[in-house]
């Protein structure tokens, strides 16, 4: 079975709790490939919390919050991105990108660059906010244009039917489901808000894959 990518239109706004999910939902590992920042509960430390799965270590860990780029700069060091391959495993993985879609990792190369290259199909998560229409229709246009594959978008946030049905239709993808925002959110609160995903559908495109 083909891995899962999750990435999103931008940082903050969700990709670590949908991974979370997915990976709860699929029975799947986890692997962060570069992780920017260490003061706090690092993206793997909240999906093995959330999931009680097991996750994979990152290939790259960077203690400044920013971009990695930025981050690999501070530290004196370059990613190598040609090692960054998607990991051999036994069952499903789910494999979490860095921000957005044109994050870089250097200064030359996007993680956008780095899913061209993998082939799996991607998920896209979206906030339901002001704004995102603009900003998901780019981040396909994108992913499109480079030949990734695109499993379909998830939202997170407050029901915005309009919204998203334009998302969908004019960036002709697969609506996947919404995820509200968890209050609390523990593993409890997360298996019942994956309820509202289609995890079938994205089943079957990492079979398909």
């Amino acid at each position: 079975m083909t891995p899962i990518v999750v990435t999103g239109t931008d940082t903050g706004i969700g990709k670590t709790v949908v991974s979370a999910g997915l990976v709860q939902a699929l029975g799947a590992l986890y692997w962060k490939p570069v992780q920017s920042g260490l003061e706090e509960e690092t993206d793997s430390e909240i999906v093995a919390r959330l999931s009680g799965a097991r996750v994979l270590p990152e290939a790259v860990r960077l203690s400044l919050p920013a971009s990695p780029h930025i981050s690999a700069e501070a530290e004196g060091v370059r990613i190598d991105v040609h090692a960054l391959r998607l990991p051999e495993t036994s069952g499903p993985l789910v494999v979490e990108g860095a921000g957005g879609v044109m994050v870089p990792l250097d200064n030359d190369t996007t993680f956008l660059d780095l899913f061209a290259r993998w082939r799996a199909p991607v998920v896209l998560v979206a906030r339901t906010a002001l704004g995102t229409i603009n900003h998901t229709l780019l981040s396909l246009a994108a992913l499109r244009g480079a030949g990734v594959p695109v499993a379909g978008v998830i939202f997170v946030g407050e029901a915005a039917p309009r919204v998203e049905r334009t998302i969908a239709e004019m960036g002709e993808v697969a609506h996947l489901g919404r995820l509200e925002r968890l209050d609390p959110l523990d593993r409890d609160t997360l298996r019942e808000g994956v309820r509202g995903i289609d995890i079938s559908a994205i089943r079957a495109a990492m079979e398909a894959a």
